[in-house]
């Protein structure tokens, strides 16, 4: 089958995306697919491209800079992605990236437009489910439990009173922009006086900041594929939260799947994961990752609908514990594209 895949990007979860993309493109080439590789910020990338990339590392502790993803940006080509050869010849599109306009909707908007099918959720479900707060409003609405949250509005810096803050969620709280992934510029702040500093860091990455209520528990995460809930894993970062560093970084967490739950827990774990995957519209394949109170209480933290697969991330160890290898989860993915249209009839 002639794949395109669709790695890099331009957003703040670039790196993440192209260790991603590498990933899957050895696994569904030794299943005699033809895979291209194309990065939206630079264009096709050619064999000794991405074996310069395979030898050097494309992943690091620490996110790229917002100096080096302004100059991606200048030079993307995703208005073009539509009509560029390499995506329109393509029996699916294999969607590798993470965050920014690779996995907010714009992208599978125009690959609808474009008539090309293409993995994971349509451009209403990746909308949704990238904007948190309007994705924890329809977690509610479902009957999935969230954490209480306010946003500092739609103007980069403008935090709200510290104080009210307090008396409103508690301390602490976490501090993270709206639309983004991979922990990128977010926060535990623990004194009211941290807020505006948090805020302002937040409001790099995207013009609406989230402050949500912190919920002291044990992380966990369901991935969904197709119709099926796989087994519920748990995540012992390190550090205070499942940061970048703790995500990306070998040794600096770890995953336990299945997760040592009581069969209960780990079946409402599961049933909260299908209805937020669909009170968020979503499609193919989502990560729903939670909090564990010590008392047993569910809070949905979010929905990634471009998860990561890179040799540390969360899908493909929840993908092995239910018994389906690497490779496998790939085809099924394509698979799941292939079943379903985004554009209708």
């Amino acid at each position: 089958m002639r794949i395109t895949l669709l790695l890099g990007g331009a957003s703040a979860e670039r790196d993440v995306s192209l260790a991603s993309g590498l990933r899957i493109a050895q696994a569904l080439r030794a299943r005699r697919h033809e895979v291209t590789l194309v990065d939206p910020a630079i264009g096709v990338i050619t064999s000794a491209q991405e074996t310069a990339m395979r030898s050097a590392g494309v992943l690091h502790p620490e996110p790229p800079s917002l100096e080096s993803l302004r100059t991606f940006r200048r030079g993307a080509l995703l208005p073009a992605l539509g009509t560029l050869a390499e995506v329109r010849s393509a029996e699916v599109v294999f969607l590798g990236l993470h965050g920014g306009e690779g996995e907010d909707g714009t992208l599978q908007a125009l690959l609808d437009l474009a008539r090309v099918r293409y993995t994971g959720s349509g451009h209403l479900g990746s909308a949704i489910a990238m904007d948190k707060d309007l994705s924890k409003k329809l977690f509610r609405a479902a009957g999935v439990g969230t954490a209480d949250w306010m946003m500092a509005g739609r103007h980069a810096g403008k935090a709200p009173d510290g104080t009210a803050v307090a008396r409103a969620l508690g301390m602490p709280v976490v501090v993270k922009p709206s639309k983004q992934g991979s922990t990128v510029g977010l926060s535990v702040v623990k004194e009211p006086a941290g807020l505006a500093a948090a805020v302002a860091e937040a409001a790099q990455y995207d013009d609406e900041v989230m402050i949500e209520r912190f919920v002291p528990g044990r992380e966990l995460t369901v991935a969904i594929l197709g119709d099926d809930a796989l087994p519920v894993g748990e995540i012992i970062p390190k550090h205070d939260i499942y940061d970048y560093e703790c995500k990306y970084t070998a040794g600096m967490a770890v995953e336990e799947f299945p997760a040592r739950l009581p069969a209960g827990i780990a079946a409402e774990t599961q049933r909260q994961a299908k209805a937020a995957f669909t009170a968020l519209k979503l499609d193919g394949y989502a990560r729903i990752d939670f909090r564990l109170t010590a008392g047993g209480e569910l809070f949905c933290l979010e929905a990634n609908t471009l998860p990561g697969m890179t040799e540390f991330s969360l899908v493909p160890q929840a993908a092995a514990a239910a018994g389906i290898e690497f490779g496998a989860l790939c085809e099924r993915i394509v698979q799941l594209a292939l079943s379903q249209s985004h554009w209708g009839a």
